[in-house]
């Protein structure tokens, strides 16, 4: 049995019925997809999550060991430029050629190019022993990163020094400072507590490409739904666990809206911390309270989905607005756990490149805000925050839109609690700091119970797309691993 049908708990249901296991996933909502969920509005179609595909080759791959292509599911095109970035005095558009960018670095700053090119080789390194051997470890014990490439390449992954310095140190120019550090905010932390290795975001970013399933992220997710069905995997929508039973150490089954369900095994995709304290009986909790409350989260979010009935030239489908103060905000999230002042925001606009998701003349606009998890929110107080980024927008392309605005709706912290159960209403899982990385995250098997175990963001390897499928990918071969055991 598998909790959610989140890319994570997709993820391990393929695998395990590929390997000839019999599963069932119990998703609260009405699809799949989790947070990649897609909303369909007047005409408009927006993703209400993730809308970045980075990292091709990760999704390829696992289609690949399943005898598919992500082809065989949707047509994926390479973004040029791959995204704007709006700063106070002028912009970047990121280009897709690697020549273009290093020529982009050497206008800004004499002598960046050079340094640009050896920080890719050491992040393009990172990125294959990290997504090869890092990543996929399941993160149960300190003796699994004993293995001689990884103890070999510990210095050059540079976990103990931060991006931040590194950046810092090769280029001095604001705008590439920022263009660099952008990456890592899909990791939840400050650039200063983000160790060195996950400058492997910026190989991801700058030589693996940014690009788009047309039609939509939720092709993606329908790809991993359309496998599982292939595969025997069966859905119950609507159907949300309210409990889970357990017999000395053994899972036995699970409550849901539709009744008592016995298992061998169990994987909860959802929410970890709801999975520990809401799920499970008090006895079987793995983490306290205290435990709980001193995470560092990653960022909530603020966002708007809105339909204009114009087109908004100046837009790309991926727009950063960065012309704030980056240290402010990035303090308001992480330091002082309030509303930002002068917020940084994403803008994307998968109309520019897709004319299938709005009327024709429309765009289609979904607005991010990043802010601290757990901040109490009220309609006023996204309302203003609505008017002070559509002010800013305005300012930036040059002519008003807010009259042409014919559909919007917001989602905050208590969408992100009600839909998905987020703890502290979180967007993106755990903040990715040092003391949060691997075998210091919630575990992917629980520590007694030897039936149960734990897949998506808030587990290992943590965040973002690819590293919440490999978490699904991780737990099912351990459960894999145990069957191995007990048919010998």
């Amino acid at each position: 049995g598998i909790i959610g049908s989140g890319i994570s708990g997709m993820a391990a249901a393929i695998e395990l019925a590929a390997s000839g296991h019999q599963v069932r996933i119990f998703e609260k909502n009405s699809g799949f997809g989790g947070r990649g969920r897609s909303m369909k509005a007047e005409g408009y179609s927006f993703d209400m999550g993730p809308s970045w595909y980075w990292m091709p080759d990760v999704f390829e791959q696992f289609f690949n060991k399943h005898g598919r292509s992500t082809s065989d599911y949707f047509t994926l095109d390479r973004l040029d430029p791959s995204y704007r970035i709006f700063f106070k005095d002028g912009l970047i558009d990121a280009p897709a050629e690697m020549k273009e960018i290093e020529a982009v670095f050497e206008e800004k700053e004499a002598g960046s190019a050079a340094f640009l090119r050896k920080f890719l080789k050491e992040a393009q390194y990172k990125y294959e022993v990290g997504m090869s051997d890092f990543v996929t470890k399941p993160s149960l014990s300190l003796l699994e990163f004993m293995d001689l490439r990884i103890l070999s390449s510990l210095f050059r992954l540079e976990m103990l020094k931060s991006i931040e310095s590194v950046i810092h140190q090769g280029v001095k120019n604001e705008q590439l400072r920022s263009w660099l550090s952008f990456p890592v905010l899909f990791l939840g932390a400050k650039p200063s507590d983000t160790p060195a290795l996950y400058s492997l975001m910026n190989y991801a970013d700058m030589e693996l490409g940014t690009w788009y399933p047309k039609g939509g992220m939720t092709r993606l997710f329908e790809a991993f739904y359309k496998l599982a069905l292939e595969k025997g995997v069966k859905f119950s929508f609507e159907d949300a666990v309210e409990s889970i039973g357990i017999s000395g150490k053994k899972f036995t089954h699970l409550v849901s809206e539709s009744g008592t369900h016995k298992f061998d095994f169990l994987i909860s995709s959802a929410d970890y911390h709801h999975t520990d304290t809401v799920l499970l009986p008090v006895e079987a909790r793995q983490y306290s309270d205290a435990y709980w409350e001193s995470r560092k989260m990653a960022p909530g979010s603020l966002i708007f989905y809105l339909g204009v009935r114009r087109k908004l030239p100046g837009l790309l489908h991926h727009n950063l607005f960065f012309d704030a103060d980056f240290q402010e905000h990035a303090a308001d999230i992480y330091d002082l756990h309030r509303w930002p002042e002068d917020p940084l925001f994403y803008v994307c606009m998968s109309s520019a490149t897709d004319d299938s998701v709005a009327p024709a003349g429309h765009e289609n606009l979904f607005i991010l805000m990043p802010i601290a998890a757990g901040l109490k929110e009220d309609e006023a107080l996204k309302n203003q925050y609505l008017d002070l980024i559509i002010g800013r927008m305005e300012a930036r392309l040059g002519y008003s839109f807010r009259e042409d605005i014919d559909y919007c709706r917001s989602f905050c912290t208590e969408d992100f609690i009600s839909e998905y159960h987020s703890f502290k209403g979180n967007a993106y899982g755990l903040a990715n700091t040092l003391d949060q990385t691997a075998i210091l995250k919630p575990r992917v098997r629980h520590k007694k119970i030897s039936n149960l175990f734990f897949a998506g963001q808030l587990s290992h390897p943590g965040p973002g797309l690819p590293p919440s499928m490999i978490s699904g990918q991780i737990t099912a071969r351990l459960i894999q691993k145990e069957t191995s055991k007990s048919s010998k």
